[in-house]
C-alpha cells in the first residue's frame, strides 16, 4: 500500500511537478515580457502628449508676441511725430512675429495630427493586442491546469486496482488473525520443559517411626550434599542474565534444546559458507596454476590455510554442541516417558493415597538433579512460592530472533541504549525499524541494543517475522 503511493508520488513528481515548474518559469518571463510592451506603449504616449502640450503652449506664446508687435506696429505708424524709420522698423518686427507665430501654428498642427495618430493606434492597436497576448497566455495557463488535472487522475486511477487490491489483503490478514493461535505460539516458544510438581503427602507424626521424607517433586533423599538451588527448584524464578552458560545449561530443558538448536544451524551454516570459500579458492588456484599469466597459484595458500583452520574450529564447536544437544533430547525423552508413568500410577491410585509415602526418596527433579531437603525447609519454600512466582512475571524476558544482519560500516554506540559495532561484524536482530531509523540487535545473551539501520544489511527470516507480526 505504501509502495503505491510511493509510485503515486513518483508520477506526480515527473509529470506534473517538474512540468509546472518548468512553465511557471516561462510564464513568469512572457508576463514580464507583455507588461513591458504595455509599460513602453504608456511611455510613448505619454512623451508623444508632452510634445503635443509643449507646441500648444509655445503657439500661443508667439501668437501673444505677434499680437502686441502688429499693436505696437500700428501706434507708430498712427503716430505723426515718429520717424519713417522707427515705423519701418516695427514693422518688420510685427511681420517676423506673425511668421513666428505662423511656424508655432504648423508646428502644433504637426503634433496635434501626431499626437491622435498616436492615440488611436494606443488605444485601437498597441494596448488591445497586448491585452489579446496577456489572455491567450492565461487561456494557455488555465489549460495547463486543466491538463495537470487530468493526469492526476490517471495517475490516482491507475493504482486504484492495485491499492483496493492491498486494502483487500489487509483486510484478510486482520481478518485472520487468530489470538487464541497467538497465544499457542507463544507457549511454544517459551514453554520450559519442567513437570509441575507432585502433591505433598502427609507426614504422621503420631507413630513411633523414622520421619518419612515428604514426596514431592522438590525433595528425594539421594544425598545430603546434593542441594538444589532455588533457580532449579522454581523455573520462574528471577535469575542473572549475565550468568549464562556457553551450554544454556541455566535455562530450562526445552528452551536450552532451542537455544543448542539454533547455534547448531548457524555453525553449521558457517561450515557451509566457509567450505564455499575454500571450493572457489580451489577453483581459482586450478585456473592459476594452468594460466600462470592470470596470477600467483602461491597468493591463494595464505587464505586456503586460513579457510582450513576456521573450518577445523567449526567442526569441532558443531561436534561440541551436537553433544549437548544430544545429552538434553535424551534427557527429556526420559522425562517425557517417566511423566506417562507417574500420571497412570497417579489414576490407578486416586481414592486411595497412603498416609506415609517413601516413593520419594528416589525420585529425580525435573532438571535431572536429586536433593534431599528438611520439611522445614520445604515449608519455607512453599510459603514463599506465590511471591516468588508473581515477582517473576515482572521480570523482562529476551525477545527472540527474527533474522541476523550484516555491519556495512563501523559505529560507535556512545549514547545510551545503542551499541557499537565493527564492519562486517554479524549480528541478531530481535526487533526491526519502526520508522525511526534505528533497529534493535543482539550479540550476545546479555549485550544488545539499538544501531542506525542504514548502517546495516538485513537477512530476515520470514517464518519468525510472520510470527512475530501475529504476536
Amino acid at each position: 500500500y505504501a509502495g503505491q503511493h510511493e509510485v503515486i508520488a513518483e508520477n506526480l513528481s515527473t509529470q506534473i511537478i517538474a512540468e509546472l515548474s518548468r512553465y511557471t518559469q516561462e510564464l513568469k518571463a512572457e508576463r514580464k515580457s507583455h507588461f513591458h510592451d504595455g509599460r513602453r506603449a504608456q511611455q510613448h504616449i505619454e512623451n508623444s502628449w508632452k510634445q503635443l502640450e509643449s507646441s500648444k503652449r509655445r503657439f500661443e506664446r508667439d501668437c501673444k508676441e505677434a499680437d502686441r508687435a502688429q499693436h505696437y506696429f500700428d501706434k507708430m505708424d498712427a503716430d505723426i511725430n515718429v520717424t519713417k524709420a522707427d515705423v519701418e522698423k516695427a514693422k518688420q518686427q510685427a511681420q517676423m512675429r506673425h511668421q513666428i507665430a505662423e511656424d508655432s501654428k504648423n508646428e502644433y498642427l504637426t503634433y496635434l495630427q501626431k499626437f491622435n495618430k498616436d492615440q488611436h493606434e494606443h488605444y485601437y492597436t498597441l494596448i488591445p493586442h497586448i491585452f489579446q497576448r496577456i489572455q491567450e497566455m492565461e487561456e494557455r495557463r488555465v489549460g495547463r491546469v486543466r491538463e495537470s488535472m487530468r493526469v492526476y487522475t490517471e495517475v490516482e486511477h491507475k493504482v486504484l486496482p492495485i491499492v483496493s487490491k492491498c486494502l483487500d489483503g489487509m483486510t484478510k490478514a486482520a481478518e485472520s488473525i487468530e489470538p487464541k493461535m497467538d497465544s499457542k505460539q507463544v507457549v511454544e516458544s517459551y514453554k520450559s520443559g519442567f513437570e509441575p510438581p507432585g502433591d505433598v503427602e502427609f507426614e504422621d507424626y503420631s507413630v513411633s517411626m523414622k520421619r518419612a521424607a515428604s514426596e514431592s517433586s522438590f525433595l528425594n533423599a539421594r544425598g545430603d550434599s546434593r542441594r538444589r538451588s532455588r533457580s532449579k527448584l522454581w523455573p520462574l524464578l528471577k535469575r542473572n542474565k549475565g550468568t549464562g552458560q556457553e551450554d544454556y545449561s541455566h535455562l530450562p530443558p526445552e528452551q536450552r534444546r532451542k537455544k543448542l538448536q539454533a547455534k547448531l544451524n548457524d555453525i553449521n551454516k558457517d561450515i557451509q559458507k566457509e567450505m564455499d570459500q575454500r571450493d572457489a579458492l580451489t577453483k581459482m588456484k586450478d585456473v592459476y596454476i594452468k594460466n600462470p599469466h592470470l596470477g600467483d597459484p602461491d597468493s591463494v595458500d595464505p587464505r586456503l590455510e586460513e579457510i582450513t583452520q576456521s573450518l577445523e574450529k567449526l567442526q569441532l564447536e558443531a561436534h561440541k554442541f551436537e553433544g549437548w544437544l544430544t545429552e538434553v533430547e535424551r534427557k527429556l525423552l526420559e522425562k517425557g516417558s517417566e511423566s506417562q508413568r507417574r500420571q497412570s500410577s497417579h489414576f490407578d491410585s486416586q481414592g486411595n493415597t497412603p498416609l506415609t509415602n517413601n516413593y520419594g526418596q528416589n525420585r529425580e527433579s525435573p532438571d535431572g538433579s536429586y536433593t534431599e531437603d528438611r520439611s522445614t525447609e520445604t515449608t519455607m519454600q512453599f510459603k514463599s512460592r506465590s511471591t516468588e512466582f508473581d515477582d517473576e512475571f515482572d521480570a523482562e524476558e529476551p525477545l527472540p530472533t527474527i533474522g541476523t544482519c550484516k555491519a556495512l560500516y563501523p559505529f560507535e554506540g556512545q549514547n545510551e541504549g545503542t551499541i557499537s559495532m565493527a564492519e562486517s561484524e554479524m549480528l541478531y536482530v530481535i526487533e526491526e525499524d519502526k520508522g525511526d531509523g534505528w533497529t534493535r540487535v543482539r550479540r550476545n545473551e546479555d549485550e544488545e541494543g539499538y544501531v542506525p539501520t542504514s548502517y546495516i544489511k538485513l537477512f530476515l527470516d520470514m517464518n519468525a517475522k510472520g510470527a512475530m507480526t501475529y504476536i
